[in-house]
């Protein structure tokens, strides 16, 4: 069955979970729009290369370009979030636990957004739609060689992005060690914006597949279709997600902004612009790989890397902690949420 949007309006008749599931999806991508993408274009406000405002705007649209245009060319994370989970058995059930999923990982989002807190909303959604899947089928809904990508890509985004990001800020200073400061820093302000658009397309390709995904699989089951490896998304549920996305990005992305560009660490031009380069390798690398990192944990460890490439001191660690210590506590607090309100909602 081809899904278009009419063919999916027409069953959602038939199917009144299905209006459920997709409300969820645009859900979550508008959280993580406000709480993932302005990493993006942190270090770009950070250095004052852009102003807010227009840092948004920018990353409102590559977020939209990057999930459509992404998904020409790679689904590799939308087949590992397919496969690593296994919803199989009841319909109605498997459609719950997906349910409570989103919901669980949505009220994290919310509550990291409201403290500023640059939590993954990808890893969230990850760790509720897990939780879901072992309500649902035990242990064996867990299909661990294609989850360990999860494992290898936080381990990637973290020690990646910090040691690229302290490597790269080496190799600009040395580059640009007989350049005039002021040149230099007019190179750099480009070098930074184009990164801030490379940054924001490469987030909308790797959490909007995530998300979509989710979205996909969730009609899958309501139309008893096949939901191992189904990658093949409709072109309406691309724009709606990237709409959601941007609209997001666009809403809340300041306060998230402020904790990673302003707080955590002081960067100079050039520092920006390595942190923002680290970023990019790092996503494109996960992307092309299906890799489902986080681009707050990318950016924050390029981030890092790069003010600790001149002292450990120049990092806040205070604000680094806090960060760290929501990261650590996303996987558990949404799994158990996940697997606590799918239980529930099968029992009713």
């Amino acid at each position: 069955m081809e899904l278009t949007l009419s063919v999916f309006l027409s069953q959602a008749g038939d199917h009144p979970v299905l209006l459920g599931i997709l409300a969820l999806v645009i859900g979550v991508t508008i959280i993580s729009g406000a709480t993932d993408a302005p990493n993006a274009i942190a270090s770009a406000v950070s250095t004052r290369c852009l102003t807010p405002g227009t840092a948004l705007a920018l990353a409102a649209v590559f977020n939209f370009v990057g999930l459509v245009g992404m998904t020409y060319i790679s689904t590799a994370v939308a087949h590992t979030m397919f496969n690593m989970v296994d919803f199989s058995g009841n319909t109605h059930q498997a459609l719950l636990a997906l349910i409570a999923a989103m919901i669980g990982s949505i009220g994290w989002g919310v509550f990291c957004w409201f403290w500023g807190i640059p939590a993954s909303k990808s890893h969230s959604l990850i760790a509720g739609v897990t939780g879901g899947a072992i309500a649902l089928n035990g242990l064996a809904g867990v299909v661990l060689s294609e989850w360990m990508l999860v494992i290898y890509g936080m381990v990637f985004s973290l020690v990646g992005g910090f040691i690229l990001g302290m490597a790269t800020t080496k190799i600009i200073e040395f580059l640009f060690s007989r350049v005039n400061r002021q040149r230099g820093n007019k190179v750099c302000m480009v070098l930074q914006d184009i990164c801030a658009c490379a940054l924001s397309f490469l987030h909308g390709a790797q959490d909007g597949q995530k998300f979509m995904s989710i979205g996909l699989l969730g009609i899958a089951l309501a139309f008893g279709m096949e939901t191992s490896g189904a990658t093949d998304f409709p072109l309406w549920l691309m724009i709606i997600c990237s709409a959601a996305m941007s609209l997001g990005t666009l809403l809340g992305g300041k306060r998230i902004i402020k904790s990673v560009a302003m707080d955590m660490v002081s960067l100079e031009k050039y520092q920006g612009v390595a942190a923002s380069l680290s970023t990019v390798i790092t996503l494109f690398v996960a992307s092309m790989t299906g890799m489902p990192v986080s681009t707050s944990h990318c950016s924050t460890a390029s981030i890092m890397g790069v003010g600790a490439s001149k002292s450990f001191r120049r990092v806040n660690w205070g604000v680094a902690r806090r960060m760290v210590w929501a990261w650590v506590l996303t996987f558990p607090c949404c799994g158990f949420i996940g697997w606590a309100l799918a239980k529930l909602f099968m029992m009713l």
